[in-house]
């Protein structure tokens, strides 16, 4: 069984494995016969606010992006039953982790405003007044 010594997300990011807590259950889906005797399916339980590793930024963003991942406790919860064996299901929530960290790493930029230039205002009146001379045309004028 190789076990990690902490899980690397970039050269500023890096959360030691002792911040986990693991959980295995009976997995559902594919195994045969073993479904009923071994507990395959890996749940990864992370206490993220008292993780002195992530930064609070990237904390926020985290919830933010994946608000269902959390527990009410504050607790973020990954669980993986994709594979016949516990090891497998265990580095894919590790994996799972990983990418959700990456994404909440990315800071988005912020917005400027800004207002519209003269040249599409201009054609936004142009283009007003074309369709509207197109619709005067279809009109049916009664001569009296």
């Amino acid at each position: 069984m190789s076990i990690t010594m902490a899980l690397e997300i970039n050269d500023r990011c890096r959360v030691p494995d002792d911040e986990f807590v693991w959980r295995f259950a009976r997995s559902g889906g594919p195994g045969g016969q073993n479904v009923n005797k071994v507990a395959s399916k890996a749940t990864l339980m992370w206490a993220l606010a008292a993780s002195p590793h992530v930064p609070d930024d990237v904390k926020r963003r985290l919830a933010a992006l994946y608000p269902s991942y959390f527990t009410k406790e504050g607790e973020l919860q990954v669980t993986s039953q994709r594979h016949r064996e516990q090891e497998r299901n265990r580095q894919d929530c590790l994996e799972k982790l990983r990418s959700m960290l990456i994404q909440a790493l990315h800071v988005p930029r912020v917005r400027k405003k800004t207002k519209p230039t003269r040249g599409s205002k201009a054609r936004r009146l142009h283009a007003k007044k074309h369709r509207a001379a197109i619709k005067s045309e279809r009109r049916v004028t009664r001569e009296d």
